[in-house]
């Protein structure tokens, strides 16, 4: 058992440094640029479920946080944590943990992780919408376009990308034994 939550847990730690590596993956548009960070959110979430996800997602916030440069475009500290792309990083730790949840509560599916990750994109967008209203003081409409509509798109391929990688991954992981997946528990 200790053995299976290490496991777990190094995954969490592994699948924050896929986000690291993925957020640097970047098409720069003018408010908010394009980034691989929410493929690795929704990969996070469809292999490891909600808890082990949302630690990822947790890791990975704390890292940027202290200054290591893990978010877009090689930035960290906490000014892009309360900046206008805060909204949609922490809502990565949100996402995977819902995106986890749909899995968890249905089951580790292509069709079933194809919904949970477009929940995901969701609520990612609806995050980062809020948070870049506020901080840019632009009208909700503004916001909604620049920050959520113009992202769907994009946001629907990687949705789709997270549930068909995810679910051969997850299966791959418990098929060889390199995980059990009967109740992972953080405690």
């Amino acid at each position: 058992m200790r053995n299976e939550r290490l496991k777990w847990l190094l995954l969490s730690a592994v699948f924050a440094a896929v986000t690291a590596v993925f957020s640097q993956i970047t098409i720069p548009l003018p408010l908010i640029p394009i980034t691989g960070q929410t493929l690795a959110v929704g990969l996070a979430a469809t292999i490891l479920g909600s808890r082990y996800g949302t630690l990822a997602m947790i890791i990975y916030v704390l890292l940027g946080a202290v200054g290591l440069p893990v978010f877009a475009g090689a930035n960290g500290g906490l000014q892009v944590l309360v900046g206008k792309s805060g909204g949609y990083i922490f809502g990565f730790i949100l996402t995977a943990y819902v995106t986890g949840l749909i899995l968890e509560k249905t089951r580790f599916s292509f069709g079933w992780a194809l919904v949970a990750n477009h929940v995901g994109m969701i609520v990612t967008l609806v995050c980062g919408v809020i948070q870049l209203k506020y901080v840019l003081d632009i009208p909700w409409s503004a916001a909604v376009m620049s920050g959520g509509v113009s992202f769907l798109l994009v946001g629907v391929v990687k949705a789709v990308l997270a549930a068909w990688i995810g679910i051969k991954v997850r299966e791959r992981l418990v098929s060889t034994g390199l995980v059990q997946v009967n109740k992972p528990t953080l405690s």
